[in-house]
């Protein structure tokens, strides 16, 4: 069994934190070897099956990082911004893969991983699933053949309880329709309309939240010019489709050079 990677899951009690738990016990491909919350959570000290409802797993929860990572080839991390970095330190210092899917990171936190990425591999995505990615590059495609006559419009909804907009997978998107205008979506990006705001300047990228229920994830692009629209729709039902995705990630990063990658790389798309 040794040569089944160990993964340790972090925010082990929130509900992608549970669907990764599952998912990686389930796996023929992978082992638990860890789950993490912070410091003080209820959980800390119990068997984190049991804490989950279920049958013991044989793995004990910790509010030890370092520890859990040093036992590790991989950490999944679907947690907050500023825990995701300093998680991604200390999975440098233990030399074990770091897999990213927290959202509502900013440019700068994004660009605080480069230390990280010189000493071990990080897989960072907006969403891990293959039919978002599939949808990223369909959009860029979309984008570069179509002219500003188009405007391009993202509508995103997920449950109440998310507390990032636009969602990570809006923005992966937004970018990907920028980078096939060849321009910069700080540039062109619209996330706010409310009022007298004007005309819709020609060009611009627009960004829609909803927020309701239990809605695990949907996203239009849509392009509109005057008598036709085009729309590119990707409707997730489960969010297990996030955690196989996050598990393909971190057993394709086995032995990969360090550096930072996206599911892109994963799924050789």
């Amino acid at each position: 069994m040794t040569h089944i990677p160990g993964i340790v899951i972090t925010g082990a009690s929130g509900r992608m934190g549970q669907m990764l738990i599952r998912t990686v016990s389930d796996s023929d491909q992978a082992r638990l070897v860890g789950a993490v919350e912070r410091e003080g959570h209820d959980w800390i000290g119990r068997d984190v099956g049991e804490a989950m409802g279920g049958q013991p797993l044989g793995v004990t929860v910790t509010d030890d990082p370092l520890e859990a990572f040093a036992r590790a080839q991989a950490v999944i991390d679907f947690t907050a911004p500023e825990a995701t970095l300093g998680f991604a330190a200390l999975a440098a210092q233990a030399r074990c893969v770091h897999v990213i899917g927290t959202t509502g990171m900013t440019d700068e936190q994004i660009a605080a991983l480069e230390p990280a990425a010189r000493h071990a591999v990080i897989v960072r995505a907006g969403n891990m699933s293959l039919g978002v990615n599939l949808l990223v590059q369909l959009t860029r495609k979309v984008a570069a053949a179509l002219d500003e006559d188009f405007d391009i419009e993202v509508i995103e909804a997920h449950h109440h309880h998310k507390v990032d907009a636009p969602s990570g997978t809006a923005l992966m998107l937004g970018e990907a329709a920028a980078e096939g205008r060849g321009v910069k979506l700080a540039h062109v990006s619209d996330r706010g309309r409310d009022g007298i705001t004007g005309a819709r300047r020609r060009g611009d990228i627009g960004f829609h939240a909803v927020r309701g229920g239990d809605i695990v994830g949907e996203h239009d692009v849509l392009f509109a010019a005057p008598g036709e629209r085009i729309v590119l729709r990707h409707v997730a039902t489960d969010r297990a489709i996030f955690a196989r995705g996050a598990l393909k990630a971190a057993l394709w990063a086995q032995g990969r050079t360090p550096g930072q990658y996206d599911m892109v790389d994963v799924l050789g798309l």
